[in-house]
């Protein structure tokens, strides 16, 4: 199975991805996204302070904010690290992935994956919490993808408008994860 180096600035981030359907590995990091893509940035407000950091942070790592915006998520583990497969379902759609980078910062929390074979993208989706140094807590998903296959192209429009809804209801989710004490 051939493999392709990572992007990797900053620490943390995956040497080698197997399989996944793009050249552009880790873009969603840092730096500019590349051309050829549609490209997504959604952030919102969390709240204020470490315990929101840290629980969001938490919440992203697990999986536990894909799980509760209701889509059906299957991973091979426990929480997101470099070539973990991950799929995400909803209804008869799945969308394989694998994480190509985890950031397990002092001000920052997340990870990216990238789309594989049988995804109807290709591309690649970080969710990242961070802390300012006003203690605000943000969520950020950044994204650059384009149609894989007939689905995505014939759904045009609408595919787009899925992925910002889907963006927003993490959001959504993730402000309420954060915010709950266990």
């Amino acid at each position: 199975m051939a493999t392709q180096e990572s992007f990797s600035p900053g620490k943390g981030t995956l040497s080698q991805v197997t399989r996944v359907t793009y050249p552009e590995i880790g873009r969603t990091r840092g730096g500019p996204l590349p051309d050829g893509y549609r490209h997504l940035r959604y952030r919102t407000r969390l709240g204020t302070g470490p315990r929101v950091f840290a629980a969001a942070g938490e919440a992203v790592l697990t999986f536990r904010m894909h799980r509760a915006t209701g889509a059906g998520v299957r991973a091979d583990a426990s929480r997101a690290e470099p070539g973990t497969r991950v799929t995400i379902g909803a209804g008869p759609v799945t969308a394989p992935c694998e994480v190509v980078w985890v950031a397990q910062e002092e001000q920052k929390i997340g990870f990216g994956y990238g789309t594989l074979p049988g995804h109807p993208a290709r591309g690649e989706e970080a969710f990242v919490v961070e802390i300012d140094r006003q203690d605000r807590v943000w969520f950020t998903v950044t994204a650059f993808s384009r149609p894989a296959g007939a689905l995505m192209r014939l759904a045009g429009p609408a595919a787009v408008l899925v992925q910002h809804l889907y963006a927003r209801r993490c959001g959504q989710v993730l402000r309420r994860l954060g915010t709950v004490t266990r």
